[in-house]
């Protein structure tokens, strides 16, 4: 039977590039859209060959009606407890009535199984699902990513090219960080999605620097020599992050607020891969760290 792969949040940035990843792949797309989209996005999306379904988020129905017929769902979500937790949630109980096999969630992040819950909130909210996602019938495929490799032009305290300094905590100078490209995520998350037998981890990364390689790179990519800042112990840090969200409770209400963006430069000093998956399937050309610079 020909395979229909359904991505959610395919109106988000990664979601459109792994719509267009699978449509390379010359496989069927569907891409569930809310209502209140914005018609420019739901036109990039019918101009790539997809099928759009507009649906109600709320409206059971019509989210098992999106489900029917489709080999695997790739969430794109991308949110607080209400998206990470409810939505996929709703997708879920939807893809199981439906007969989905398989669902691939919004795990695109470091590897945070190993992370303690309350050192990243964005991953606790992962965690959540997951165990929801595990309780249930389908067969899951979390992919992750490290971080996104377009985080060192962020001018982050990691590859501050302002200060020209390059943070490391502890005596992790030699810590090597998992980045990925959002292209190279697409490209293996369409691969995956058309994977019966993926497993229910896998782990990838365009390029994995320590903080010495970037104080390397910046004297090659940057015409300056970067120089290390030692910033102090991962428990300092992780203290000063739980200081930060105390004094300001506003943030529990945003995606990305100054301490959420904090943990994730604690997790990635935290938690990196002890392998890579990225020969699991051919074809794929993974981006060098020199044009991430």
């Amino acid at each position: 039977m020909e395979k229909l792969i359904l991505v959610v949040g395919a109106t988000g940035h990664l979601g459109e590039k792994i719509c267009r990843a699978l449509t390379k792949q010359n496989v069927r797309v569907r891409a569930v859209v809310r209502k209140e989209s914005k018609q420019e996005k739901i036109l990039t999306l019918e101009k790539m060959g997809i099928d759009v379904f507009i649906v109600d988020s709320h409206n059971e129905k019509e989210l098992i009606g999106a489900c029917q017929g489709v080999s695997c769902i790739v969430s794109a979500l991308a949110g607080l407890h209400d998206v990470i937790v409810d939505m996929q949630t709703k997708i879920l109980n939807a893809a199981v009535a439906a007969g989905v096999p398989r669902f691939i969630p919004s795990d695109f992040s470091t590897d945070f199984k190993g992370i303690p819950m309350g050192e990243n909130r964005n991953f606790d909210l992962r965690k959540e699902f997951q165990e929801i996602l595990d309780k249930s019938s389908i067969q899951a495929t979390s992919i992750f990513n490290g971080a996104f490799a377009d985080v060192l032009r962020y001018n982050t305290p990691l590859f501050n090219v302002k200060e020209k300094t390059i943070a490391y905590y502890d005596d992790k100078a030699d810590w090597k960080i998992d980045f990925t490209t959002m292209d190279d995520t697409a490209a293996f998350t369409a691969m995956t999605a058309l994977d019966h037998f993926a497993p229910r981890y896998l782990r990838i990364a365009s390029f994995r620097v320590s903080p010495n390689d970037l104080v390397d790179l910046s004297e090659h990519y940057k015409g300056a020599k970067f120089q290390l800042s030692d910033m102090g112990s991962m428990a300092g840090f992780s203290a000063y992050i739980k200081t930060q969200r105390a004094a300001y409770p506003e943030g529990e209400n945003e995606l990305y607020p100054k301490w959420q963006q904090a943990q994730y430069l604690y997790s990635m000093f935290l938690a990196h891969h002890a392998e890579l998956d990225n020969d699991r399937y051919t074809g794929l050309s993974w981006s060098p760290v020199d044009v991430n610079i």
